[in-house]
């Protein structure tokens, strides 16, 4: 069922759902203010002493793909993880992936270059934008909480 709740609200609620998920496997989770720079929520580990920087991108349809922007291709170090969250509806458990940064911005450099190297369906050759689309196909990172662990306790 597609919810009708706006874009920035979605978004809202997709960091509110990630750190309750993290609050849940006991790492403390801080969401940030709306203007800090790619960085949404901050988690840490009980003790306080690792923490790591998180992104969250958020779609309302429950489908396995997200939209960025070309920041996301130079964004990204080895403390920085991607929370996506699909939200499936009011009674469904969203689904998440967590997917460390540097594979995200490989990826999503990667798709774009393939994309335009294609042609529009006229055959006309495709124009550059700042639009870039993230998809975990194989489910990969599907419900990966094991990567924010290990960081968190390295």
């Amino acid at each position: 069922m597609k919810l009708k709740i706006a874009p920035i609200q979605i978004g809202v609620a997709g960091e509110y759902l990630a750190a309750g998920e993290l609050s849940l496997r006991g790492w403390v989770s801080s969401i940030t203010l709306r203007n800090s720079r790619g960085i949404d929520i901050i988690a840490s580990n009980p003790e306080g002493t690792k923490s790591i920087s998180i992104q969250v991108k958020t779609n309302s349809d429950g489908a396995n793909k997200w939209i960025l922007t070309k920041k996301a291709e130079e964004y990204f170090s080895a403390d920085h993880i991607y929370i996506f969250v699909a939200i499936k509806g009011f009674r469904e458990r969203p689904e998440y992936r967590i997917v460390p940064s540097e594979r995200v911005a490989r990826q999503i450099k990667e798709g774009h270059q393939n994309w335009l190297q294609g042609k529009k369906s006229n055959g006309q050759p495709r124009k550059d934008s700042k639009i870039r689309n993230y998809h975990d196909l194989e489910d990969e990172y599907l419900e990966a909480w094991d990567i924010i662990g290990k960081l968190l306790t390295a």
